[in-house]
């Protein structure tokens, strides 16, 4: 089992920036990719960002050049710093694990974005 703690969500206006970090715990060895997606209100759960254990990055095309993600593997953790935010970045971000498990993959129970005018 691994679980995934998200923290860093909270209220911000316009423009404004935040950074939502997810720590993982348990069976970390078998870590693989790790990334952040997210749910608005209404909508499906979409993909955001990702960073492998080697450093490869992948972002929603939504989420370039305003989100950078990033991993501490020392610290199993991934960030997620959000510049630049919009109304429509609002939702819950959720942090998704994969593993060396063929199948098997883990969420966080998710944080909430708040973006205002």
């Amino acid at each position: 089992q691994v679980q995934l703690v998200e923290s860093g969500g909270g209220s911000v206006q316009a423009g404004g920036s935040l950074r939502l970090s997810c720590a993982a715990s348990g069976r970390v060895y078998s870590l693989g990719a790790m990334g952040w997606y997210r749910q608005a209100p209404g909508k499906q759960r979409e993909f955001v960002a990702l960073a492998t254990s080697e450093g490869r990055t992948d972002y929603a095309d939504s989420a370039e050049g305003r989100f950078s993600i990033s991993r501490d593997n020392a610290k199993n953790t991934v960030y997620l710093q959000m510049n630049n935010l919009r109304t429509e970045d609002t939702a819950v971000y959720y942090c998704h694990a994969d593993t060396s498990f063929l199948g098997v993959d883990y969420w966080g129970k998710g944080t909430l974005v708040t973006v205002s005018t």
